[in-house]
């Protein structure tokens, strides 16, 4: 869904008032059990910015001191990767290992209702960026149970500057990066005929089922699950 003449905080208050009252709806009570874990729905949830969590992990991991302004050297993010055993694209730059970093190790600990924010902007094509931080965007990615649940940000809606992002995507592409996103002329046209300051979400919802059902397989709420061919006798 989009909001116009929103951003992403305010999605992120949407989206725990939602959760909160899909709870209440559902399963008569602000909390439920997923796997071995007791998650409390009721508002307010955990926010934290993506570069912060892994210098707080990585830091740790190798019981050191790690600043954010490690993480924005490709140099150095790439050593502190190698030292924690993430491996590291090549055409990857600082923002993709950062990234990278943050899903092999600090996903799956995020158990109770975390919204990670302010993402690396090479990582995040389509997304406004911040206005003190053009490394950085105004996204977030919502976990709970040590999945993610939601993707969102404030919409970029300047024309020029979302063709430079297009541009540096297929870069990233031409140099192996088979998830950069390819250039979109008709998106920067509609652009170009004007969009209002919006911002739009996107939520799992199998996943969302999942958690209301302690589901630990997709397969099990899903209609159609995929199967594997049937084999010729």
């Amino acid at each position: 869904f989009y909001e116009s003449y929103s951003d992403y905080n305010a999605l992120m208050s949407l989206t725990e008032e939602l959760l909160a009252q899909v709870a209440l709806d559902v399963l008569g009570s602000d909390s439920c059990m997923f796997d071995e874990n007791e998650i409390s729905l009721k508002p307010p949830y955990f926010r934290k910015p993506l570069r912060q969590i892994v210098c707080e992990v990585v830091g740790q991991h190798l019981d050191i001191d790690v600043a954010e302004s490690d993480l924005r050297d490709r140099k150095t993010v790439t050593s502190l990767a190698a030292r924690v055993g993430v491996e590291v694209p090549t055409s990857a730059g600082p923002g993709k290992i950062a990234l990278g970093l943050f899903e092999s190790l600090c996903e799956s600990s995020l158990i109770q209702p975390t919204f990670i924010y302010d993402f690396p902007t090479e990582v995040s094509p389509l997304s406004k960026q911040r206005s003190d931080d053009p490394d950085t965007v105004e996204r977030f990615e919502f976990y709970v149970g040590g999945m993610e649940i939601a993707n969102a940000f404030s919409e970029l809606n300047d024309p020029a500057e979302q063709r430079q992002r297009f541009k540096e995507q297929l870069s990233a592409r031409q140099g192996g990066d088979l998830e950069a996103h390819e250039m979109d002329e008709d998106y920067i046209l509609a652009l170009e005929h004007g969009l209002p300051p919006a911002a739009g979400e996107g939520i799992g919802i199998d996943r969302l089922v999942m958690l209301l059902t302690n589901s630990v397989s997709i397969r099990d709420v899903i209609l159609f699950p995929l199967m594997k061919p049937k084999k010729e006798d």
